[in-house]
């Protein structure tokens, strides 16, 4: 395994639950929602990882999250990295990932409001595998509340 396209992140350490394989050119990573393998990248690496954190710290089934879900705004076709359903299959948690190089910027909060837009969910998640933002929308003061623990309801 690659410790460039699959560094240690600030998340407890899933190596042991996550399948890699190489497959001819390139190395595949298991996707546990989507049941399909794909490209080892550096934010697929982030998003294993946080599906696996998210869906351990919330008690979340795979079941309950759509991976790189199209959504349509203004008339703009965007996709989401997660988008997380309650059980009644309401929006919940949009989840944006980026890899472990890249800044999480005010850009890219930027990007998960503009789907928030279309889909009013109560929480946002932001991650690079290091650094990792969780807030809840306040919809009636217009801001977002911030936390360091991941938790929902």
């Amino acid at each position: 395994m690659s410790d460039v396209l699959m560094p240690r992140l600030n998340l407890p350490d899933y190596r042991d639950k996550i399948r890699v394989r190489n497959n001819e050119d390139r190395q595949e990573i298991f996707d546990p929602v989507r049941l399909i393998w794909v490209a080892l990248t550096p934010e697929e690496w982030v998003r294993q990882n946080m599906t696996l954190y998210i869906s351990e710290c919330l008690k979340i089934s795979f079941a309950q999250f759509a991976i790189e879900a199209q959504i349509t705004f203004n008339g703009l076709k965007k996709r989401c990295d997660t988008i997380i359903y309650d059980k009644k299959a309401i929006p919940l948690i949009i989840a944006e990932y980026k890899q472990p190089s890249v800044a999480i910027t005010q850009k890219v909060f930027d990007q998960i409001a503009v789907y928030n837009l279309k889909l009013n969910v109560p929480y946002l998640i932001v991650s690079n595998g290091y650094n990792h933002y969780m807030c809840q929308v306040d919809r009636e003061n217009r801001r977002y509340i911030f936390t360091d623990k991941l938790n929902y309801g």
